[in-house]
């Protein structure tokens, strides 16, 4: 039986779509946090954890900037261009690359979330965001695998 495959211009208009959701994803709430359960919870998204993180270590913040920010999104412009015959096919491997080196921000987070949720001390809730930047990158994910099957199609 034959795989099921997506359309080229499904892949595309997939592909452009997460070029406008990951500055919404960025900005959502990942997470409610708060000190006590007594007190109120503060949303944490990537950009407002991203400018705490650059007034306390700006080495950590710009690691993060680039695997948070920059690998997922230039990773999906790099599809993007390869789909419109922009770029041509030979980079994929390395526009792959970059979504891989996106998906170590999830982890990050999930650790972050258990780590905090271990201690005890304070109280966190997964917010909306947290789903959409993960379906963001995972949505990157499945569209590089489906262009990567059909290597013999043009831009």
């Amino acid at each position: 039986m034959a795989t099921p495959r997506l359309t080229v211009p499904v892949l595309k208009a997939a592909n452009l779509a997460l070029l406008v959701l990951y500055p919404v994803a960025w900005a959502a709430p990942l997470v409610r946090a708060g000190f006590l359960p007594l007190f109120g919870l503060d949303e944490i998204s990537v950009l407002s954890g991203l400018q705490a993180l650059w007034d306390s270590d700006i080495f950590l913040a710009l690691i993060v900037t680039v695997f948070a920010l920059f690998a997922p999104w230039l990773k999906t412009l790099g599809l993007a261009l390869i789909q419109f015959g922009l770029l041509d096919r030979r980079a994929l491997p390395a526009v792959n690359i970059l979504g891989k080196l996106a998906m170590a921000d999830i982890f990050l987070i999930a650790v972050y979330i258990t780590l905090a949720k271990g201690i005890g001390v304070g109280r966190i809730e997964t917010a909306w965001g947290l789903y959409l930047f993960t379906g963001c990158i995972l949505a990157s994910l499945l569209i590089s695998l489906a262009e990567s099957r059909d290597k013999t199609r043009l831009g």
